[in-house]
């Protein structure tokens, strides 16, 4: 009989819980960058990252990435990674790039939990990174089912 008193106990506590979206911490998201950049310094000036200012609905946010480089053999962009602070997973996306790719652009849509910032991030072939961010205000939120 305790058995059950228990369970009774336990689902009626998990019920009366509050249900939020996960959100990624900040530390997640720094945690995020590091793995990928493995701490190297970012740039600004080469990644222009076009989003709207304000997005009806979460969950299908359009961004536009583009990078100022040659795409040549000898300079050309190795990697395109979007990162978001708030997202229950801070990494959105990474697209591999190649020299051969023509123009170092990507375009998608993402879903966002809620108003954030979002950077993207280029990593070229001599290794270093460049970045760029803007902040999406979101009236209808994503993301909010854990992972």
């Amino acid at each position: 009989m305790a058995a059950r008193r228990e369970f009774l106990a336990s689902a009626a506590a998990l019920l009366a819980a509050p249900w939020t979206p996960a959100r990624a911490a900040q530390g997640d998201f720094d945690a995020a960058l590091r793995a990928l950049t493995f701490g190297s310094p970012l740039g600004d000036g080469r990644v222009q990252l076009r989003t709207p200012r304000l997005a009806d609905n979460g969950l299908s946010v359009p961004l536009e990435v583009r990078v100022d480089s040659p795409m040549t053999p000898a300079e050309h962009v190795l990697r395109i990674a979007l990162l978001s602070d708030r997202n229950p997973r801070a990494l959105i996306a990474s697209f591999g790039i190649g020299p051969f790719a023509g123009r170092a652009m990507v375009t998608t849509r993402v879903r966002l939990s809620g108003s954030q910032r979002v950077w993207a991030l280029a990593q070229l072939s001599d290794g270093s990174w460049w970045q760029d961010s803007a902040e999406v205000e979101v009236t209808e939120s994503a993301c909010l089912d854990t992972p």
